[in-house]
């Protein structure tokens, strides 16, 4: 099968990580429902690359299940900050050298903090981007630990 070769995956080929790649054709805005969708698998499994930046315009990284949102409330809390917000794209993008919609936790420009919702380690394999628009990998959740230096989290909530 023929796949892009992203940053995402020379990194996880330089780390020596099993991965399947999964095409699907990318929707404008059809987010994690689209994906799931398309590729025949529980939306719960796609885990979402979301790019946040505290009160003070520190970026990091959530990793959180496709049908769930991120408290934000909970988030700053947790990491002892005043407030946490999404990233605009652009600055999004500086920060992690792909396009939204595209983002990978793997091999990101910008060295930031990696937080995930515990509850993905529940799951037998996930579905996370790849670097590129429609394309995600298919990998053992546990890689997450051996590959990103991440902080388990709970701020997940209902969609």
């Amino acid at each position: 099968m023929d796949f892009p070769i992203t940053q995402a995956v020379r990194f996880l080929r330089e780390k020596k990580v099993e991965f399947v790649p999964r095409l699907y054709d990318y929707i404008e805005k059809g987010g994690t429902g689209e994906s799931a969708r398309q590729l025949g698998v529980d939306e719960h499994a796609v885990v979402k690359t979301l790019i946040f930046e505290t009160n003070e315009k520190k970026p990091l990284i959530v990793l959180m299940h496709g049908d769930r949102l991120v408290s934000t409330k909970n988030l700053a809390r947790h990491i002892g900050v005043k407030s946490v917000e999404p990233a605009r794209p652009e600055r999004a993008s500086k920060h992690t050298g792909y396009l939204v919609g595209g983002t990978s936790p793997f091999g990101t420009r910008t060295a930031m903090p990696v937080y995930v919702e515990a509850s993905v380690f529940e799951l037998d394999k996930i579905y996370i981007n790849g670097g590129k628009r429609g394309f995600l990998v298919e990998i053992d959740p546990e890689v997450l630990k051996t590959v990103l230096k991440l902080e388990e989290v709970s701020v997940g909530i209902e969609n």
